[in-house]
């Protein structure tokens, strides 16, 4: 490794560690144990349910995915303990005037001088509640009823209502598909999807009037399904899927080979699939009146062993200056791959806060094993969401680049420790919360209710929202592990889980909606060009002559920060600078800056290398 890399490494490191924002560390989940066995039911849903893999197999994404079971397995600490709420001061009771009677006569005495009483002080105002605790979610699939006619729409908003929740979560963007009329992505073509339907736009219109928030949820690499594929001529599975050649963006393996199961994903590390994955999301937000967006499969397939398109290979070298084929357990190889996915998530925050600075972000992350203790990142960064699927989301947290995280904490109380990994996950996002800028992300607890019982729900619930998060549960269509394994109807889980949830003193026995507004609404933004190798720079904000935050540049040039203090800001990357003044909310877009690199003087070839800037203070 040569000096100026050595030093790039280490500034990456600062950088990873940082975030991409103010400072700090960044659909599915295992289990680690059996699959649960499950009776099919007569009529197979379109995208059944995966079950959960044994422990050495990787886990399938479950919701808010394909039926995308949120997060599998929890671990940890037991929670952090509910916010206190603190006593009302006491107010003397006021003193009534009586009869006035004659005053008797007393022997006159002496004065008594009386200590002088100690001051009065202010009760403290009481503590604002943690961000996003106030979420009461269910996530709507769109592998079986519930989305696809009109009907079905309106019996979930009714249902939904009925229970008490107060934001549904629907899946919009499928597989490059949407269950709706108007995104740049094509409709889906399930053939039991009502002709001229938009369920989106319809989820939004029926909830909006019953007092609830519609969050677009979105599976961002998802792009084919070999059993259900897409058929429309125009669907990039097949402009740019597996058989597409040098046109294709699948994310493969070492040999080549792209399906996990019947899935195949996005490569993130391709900038143009990246960018039809951005405006996919921003598409929902500019035609519909949703309250935010839901980022799903923001990550890399199980396994860590993808990432070997030819063409990612030809952009790390060229932005790294390594040479050869990386393997699998490269530590650089991984971190560049890592950052590909925030990259991701920082220009669909950003871009969406362009278009509605109070539209919500929220991402559904993973928390696969054992967690880490609370407040203990370098643990974080031991676990196989970090090095497995590469997905920093606690950097995403305190970097402002989401403004809600909904753990996939897809835990089964009753099997072995997961139990306590449930609340240990639970506590370790509670403590990754507050943000450099004096902010704080939001932290809900997505819980599989198709993996378990109603009471365990219930629990689950409970705990949650006692540790001061919000509550999510998977989905509206599976809610029991009853329904899961086709032992009851949809209607009966409903109603058994909705007389638990509504109980006196349960989560939703008193009803209120969630009118919170999200905790990033401003940002900055721009891009580098002029330069074959615009991806992989590291990107310096200052206020005050003091370097506030990192970043890094994407495969087409962009960079940006969604948590700086509004002011005056200068910007310096590759050798360019340029001032502008963050608002107080929205986002700053500012020009395009054009890098010259320098060509070394040497006639042998030499690796590009992206211009490193020193920070100004070490």
């Amino acid at each position: 490794m040569t000096p100026s890399f050595s030093r790039r490494a280490a500034l990456l490191t600062l950088t990873l560690i940082l975030g991409t924002g103010l400072g700090g560390p960044g659909g599915a989940q295992d289990s680690d144990l059996p699959a649960v066995s499950a009776v099919p039911s007569t009529t197979p849903p379109s995208d059944p349910v995966p079950a959960n893999p044994v422990p050495a197999n990787p886990v399938p994404e479950l919701p808010p995915t394909p039926i995308p079971a949120p997060p599998a397995e929890p671990v940890q600490p037991a929670p952090e303990p509910p916010v206190p709420v603190l006593p009302a001061p006491v107010v003397p009771a006021p003193v009534l005037p009586g009869p006035t009677l004659p005053a008797p006569e007393v022997p006159v005495t002496p004065a008594v001088e009386l200590p002088t009483p100690a001051p009065v002080r202010p009760a403290p105002a009481p503590l604002r509640p943690p961000v996003g605790s106030g979420v009461r979610g269910l996530w709507i699939d769109a592998f079986g009823p519930g989305l696809k006619t009109r009907a079905q729409v309106t019996q979930m908003v009714d249902d939904a209502a009925r229970m008490g929740v107060n934001t549904l979560f629907v899946q919009a963007i499928r597989r490059a598909d949407c269950l709706c009329l108007k995104a740049s992505v094509p409709r889906a073509t399930d053939p039991d999807l009502e002709k001229g339907l938009d369920p989106l736009g319809l989820s939004v219109r029926l909830a909006h009037a019953r007092g609830m928030r519609v969050i677009a949820w979105v599976s961002v690499t998802g792009i084919a399904n070999v059993a259900v594929p897409n058929t429309n001529p125009a669907h990039i599975s097949r402009t740019h899927g597996p058989n597409s050649g040098a046109a294709s963006w699948m994310a493969r393996r070492p040999d080549g080979s792209w399906q996990e199961g019947n899935d195949g994903w996005l490569d993130l590390g391709i900038p143009e699939a990246a960018e039809y994955a951005i405006q996919g999301v921003v598409s929902l937000v500019r035609n519909y009146g949703i309250d935010g967006v839901q980022l799903d499969r923001i990550r890399y397939p199980d396994g860590d062993v993808w990432g070997y398109d030819p063409k990612v290979l030809a952009r790390y070298r060229a932005e790294t200056g390594r040479t050869g084929t990386p393997v699998v357990s490269d530590l650089t190889w991984q971190d560049w791959k890592r950052q590909q996915v925030t990259n991701v998530v920082r220009r669909i925050t950003l871009e969406v806060k362009s278009l509605r600075p109070d539209a919500w972000i929220t991402a559904a992350t993973i928390t696969y094993g054992q967690p880490p203790a609370p407040g203990d990142l370098a643990g974080f960064r031991r676990t196989r969401t970090y090095g497995d699927v590469l997905q920093d989301w606690p950097a995403w947290m305190q970097s402002g680049l989401i403004d809600l995280n909904v753990l996939m904490n897809y835990k089964r109380d009753a099997v072995g420790e997961q139990g306590v990994w449930f609340d240990g996950w639970n506590a370790f996002a509670r403590g990754v919360q507050p943000r450099a800028d004096g902010l704080s992300a939001g932290v809900a607890a997505g819980t599989a209710m198709y993996l378990n019982g109603a009471p365990v729900t219930a629990d689950q619930a409970g705990r949650s929202v006692g540790a001061g998060l919000g509550w999510v549960g998977y989905s509206y269509r599976t809610p029991t592990l009853d329904v899961y394994g086709a032992k009851e109807t949809t209607a009966q889980g409903l109603n058994t889980i909705q007389k638990l949830l509504t109980a006196p003193g349960a989560v939703l026995a008193s009803p209120a909606p969630w009118k919170e507004k999200p905790p990033t609404s401003r940002g900055l933004m721009g891009r580098i060009t002029g330069t074959s190798v615009p991806g992989f720079r590291v990107v310096e904000a200052l206020q005050n002559g003091q370097v506030m935050a990192y970043s890094m540049t994407d495969g087409s040039g962009y960079y940006g920060f969604a948590a700086l203090p509004p002011g005056k800001t200068e910007v310096r990357v590759s050798g360019q600078r340029w001032v502008d003044t963050v608002p107080e909310r929205g986002v700053i877009r500012l020009p395009d800056l054009t890098v010259r690199d320098l060509k070394p003087v040497t006639a042998a070839p030499l690796p590009v290398t992206p211009t490193i800037l020193s920070p100004s203070k070490p």
